[in-house]
């Protein structure tokens, strides 16, 4: 087919074409000021112009290892400046990121650098144990490098060098390896699915710098922004806000963990505008003691995602001085793929009524390109009236390129020429989706995914089990928890509920472990299959706290 006349003899070459890049934008911003606070970590202050040059020597350091376009580099720490800098030195070498959830035990992190292939570990001193007892697992290992930051636990040395020593084997004035092609691979992170095999979802660099720029759109991110690390780094890229804060000119305060006092602490020292998290850490900062609460003079945006807010967190909230904007994604959206963008309309609503629009997902975010709530079975759409039920799909250049190493598992979920979310939702008539169900059985606590199917493969290895069955129960701190139904081998004597959690403890990181445990018979189809739609409403309905593990917190390291 012959070319058009807007095509003929206009061809792209360097002057009128580059691939979309997150990478660029530290480099545009710093040239705007170098001297501006980029970085805010305890009694550490680092300008862009030393946050950029810093990335320049990760990246020339990396390649002059040998490391380079193919290879990725694993990073284990909190939110510290070291993860920030990752996130543009390690592409900047042509490498992909492998950001590690810091909640995983040894097994989670040596399984993950096996598969991702992993030629560099950088480890925060914190999880020098974990990484030490991860590499012991694996072979070929990577390097691996002790990260000792600022406000991080003093251990003996470990690893074969030092990230400063590492940094300062980069030339200064390294330009950077910027991708030929944007499809091009980013980022690499591990998600559990439904399954209890971790799935390696593939980031390139035209999604990431997308979802950048549509988080500066939704989130209204600007060069007056000071945004506040309450959501992790390892978390879908932080949902790609390293790079959307950089882009925005904003300044990034860091936090190694959550303290609700610590947040509001921070939010009057620094004139925090902007934070991220799961419903948990609105909850923490709700119910922090009243002599740990501040009040502002200035509106701190909150952004949220997993299970929607209660309109009683919302108000909240609000109460204090913050506005809730609440959003949807997956690991396979690069984070926020929908939001629940705001009307003028709803102003004048009682607050009752705001909550609930503010808790559904909303529409596409303004850099995705489409979404749909479709029946699975025949791909038509369902009509918006608010109650059928489909499946919620979408499409755009902020979806994966796929699953690393797992062909049947893209094609699965990309086949159809839609991203199969497994999520069911209803469609408003005023275009708004609603999730209404999960179609897996994946529970989300603490904004975490835990695969129901992995809890399950342990209870059913504990000597006195005979069935059990993991469902999600709603849970005032966690927004979910495992809640675990079993029912006894005859002649199991004496098994608490202190024995089946005793065990999962040493079986699976903590964060994994029922918060619940209910003994009986299980409720089966005439097949023999467990009804666990019967499991979830019993667990639903559970308004008591009894056999409650109460000792476990998120903001301690030990979970991991």
């Amino acid at each position: 087919m012959p070319s058009s006349l807007f095509d003929r003899d206009l061809d792209r070459n360097a002057a009128n074409f580059a691939p979309l890049s997150p990478v660029p934008f530290l480099e545009r911003t710093a040239s705007i000021d170098p001297g501006k606070t980029a970085i805010i970590h305890g009694p550490l202050e680092r300008s862009y112009g030393d946050f950029h040059a810093r990335c320049r020597r990760l990246g020339a350091a990396l390649k002059a290892r040998g490391i380079g376009p193919g290879d990725a580099v694993a990073v284990l720490a909190p939110n510290t400046p070291m993860a920030l800098e990752a996130h543009f030195g390690v592409p900047m070498a042509g490498a992909v990121l492998n950001a590690l959830n810091v909640r995983l035990d040894a097994a989670g992190v040596a399984f993950i650098l096996e598969h991702g292939g992993a030629k560099l570990l950088l480890c925060d001193s914190e999880f020098r144990g974990v990484a030490l007892k991860a590499l012991a697992m694996i072979e070929p290992k990577p390097i691996l490098v002790s990260v000792f930051d600022t406000l991080g636990p003093k251990v003996e040395p470990f690893g074969q060098v030092d990230y400063e020593e590492l940094l300062a084997e980069g030339e200064d004035g390294f330009a950077g390896l910027l991708p030929k092609d944007e499809w091009q691979a980013i980022s690499l992170n591990y998600t559990s699915g439904t399954t209890g095999n971790p799935k390696g979802v593939v980031y390139h660099h035209r999604g990431a710098a997308l979802n950048a720029i549509g988080n500066a759109i939704a989130f209204g991110l600007s060069a007056r922004t000071v945004y506040l690390w309450t959501l992790p780094m390892f978390h879908c890229n932080g949902w790609s806000y390293p790079w959307a804060v950089t882009l925005a000119g904003g300044t990034h305060v860091c936090l190694r963990r959550i303290d609700a006092g610590e947040v509001f602490r921070l939010i009057e020292q620094h004139g925090v505008t902007h934070l991220c998290g799961a419903p948990i850490v609105l909850t923490m900062l709700i119910h922090a003691p009243d002599a740990a609460k501040r009040r502002f003079a200035h509106r701190v945006e909150v952004a949220t995602g997993g299970a929607a807010p209660p309109s009683a967190v919302i108000a909240g909230m609000a109460a204090m001085g913050f506005r809730v904007t609440h959003l949807y994604g997956l690991t396979e959206t690069y984070g926020p793929a929908t939001l629940c963008a705001w009307q003028e309309a709803w102003d004048g609503l009682a607050a009752p009524e705001q909550a609930l629009r503010i808790a559904r997902q909303g529409v596409n975010y303004p850099t995705m390109e489409a979404l749909r709530v479709a029946d699975p079975a025949t791909g038509k759409e369902v009509p918006a009236d608010g109650s059928t039920i489909g499946e919620l799909q979408l499409r755009g250049n902020t979806v994966m390129k796929g699953y690393l190493k797992n062909p049947s598992a893209t094609a699965e979920a990309l086949g159809s020429g839609w991203l199969r979310t497994g999520d069911l939702a209803v469609r408003h008539q005023d275009g708004y989706v609603e999730i209404k169900d999960r179609a897996k059985d994946i529970i989300i606590s603490g904004g975490e995914n835990i695969s129901s199917l992995e809890v399950e493969e342990v209870l059913y290895r504990h000597p006195s089990v005979m069935e059990a069955a993991v469902v999600a129960r709603p849970d005032a701190h966690w927004g979910e928890s495992p809640c675990a139904f079993i029912s006894l081998k005859a002649g199991a004597g004496e098994t608490t509920h202190e024995s089946i959690i005793g065990w999962c403890r040493t079986e699976m990181a903590r964060y994994k472990v029922p918060r619940t445990v209910v003994f009986g018979e299980l409720p089966k189809t005439s097949t023999g299959k467990i009804q666990k739609y019967l499991l979830r409403e019993q667990a639903k309905a559970m308004g008591a706290r009894a056999h409650d593990d109460e000792s476990d917190e998120w903001t301690s390291a030990s979970r991991a």
